[in-house]
């Protein structure tokens, strides 16, 4: 990591030499990164360019800089939070300090990293009932479903049951590999196997998806179809 380290830090110096603080974030700092990975790379700024997203290539690796005032990144947690997917959060809390000229580095990795760890906030009755009748339809749907059609329906449910699990717990969640990652970081907290369940049901022809995401289900309410409703909001 010293050398993505290094290869980051030059960056920011490169093109924001009035960077107040810059972090270093992502699969590379987590450990997990693979040969195609990118750096992923916060900068502070006081004012423009910031607020801005831009990808290049710099010394043979691909990278992804988030260029922000404090005010976008505040924003954009704030945003995290309604969704409950902390990645702006994370880019910066769970990263390592690139730069930092005026304490503001330090001082905003520890709070985003006091939000991950202090978590979402819980569901609210009509977001779990959303829930729930979303998960009930997709069971319905696969009840009688073959061949690419509940490969379809079944990419979707796992997704959505895993969504459920971990937010009705009180977790974060996540798209694609990170809502992979959030849920097998629950496994390891709980002592779990939902990812491997979950994802093994996909693959399977049996119902094991559907007794999995039942068993999920019956933690808060079981399925919900009759009675459900939901005000608009316009």
């Amino acid at each position: 990591m010293d050398l993505a380290m290094d290869l980051a830090r030059q960056l920011v110096l490169e093109l924001y030499p009035d960077a107040r603080a810059a972090w270093l974030g992502g699969s590379v700092v987590r450990g997990d990164a693979g040969p195609t990975s990118d750096l992923d790379i916060t900068v502070l700024l006081d004012g423009p360019p910031a607020p801005r997203r831009k990808s290049l290539e710099y010394a043979g690796w691909p990278v992804e800089l988030f260029v922000h005032t404090e005010k976008s990144l505040r924003y954009f947690a704030d945003k995290d939070q309604l969704r409950r997917q902390p990645t702006m959060m994370r880019l910066v809390g769970e990263s390592v300090v690139l730069v930092d000229t005026d304490g503001s580095g330090a001082r905003l990795q520890q709070e985003y990293l006091a939000e991950v760890a202090a978590g979402p906030k819980p569901l609210s009755r009509d977001e779990l009932d959303l829930l729930r009748y979303i998960l009930t339809n997709l069971l319905d749907d696969l009840s009688d479903a073959e061949g690419d059609v509940r490969l379809a329906i079944t990419s979707v449910l796992w997704q959505d049951a895993a969504r459920l699990l971990l937010t009705g717990a009180g977790h974060w969640s996540g798209t694609g590999k990170g809502l992979l990652r959030e849920l097998t970081a629950y496994d390891v907290a709980h002592g779990t196997d939902y990812a491997t369940v979950l994802l093994d049901g996909v693959r399977a022809s049996d119902d094991r998806l559907v007794v999995a995401v039942d068993r999920i289900l019956a933690a808060h309410g079981g399925r919900l179809f009759n009675g459900f409703e939901l005000a608009a909001q316009i």
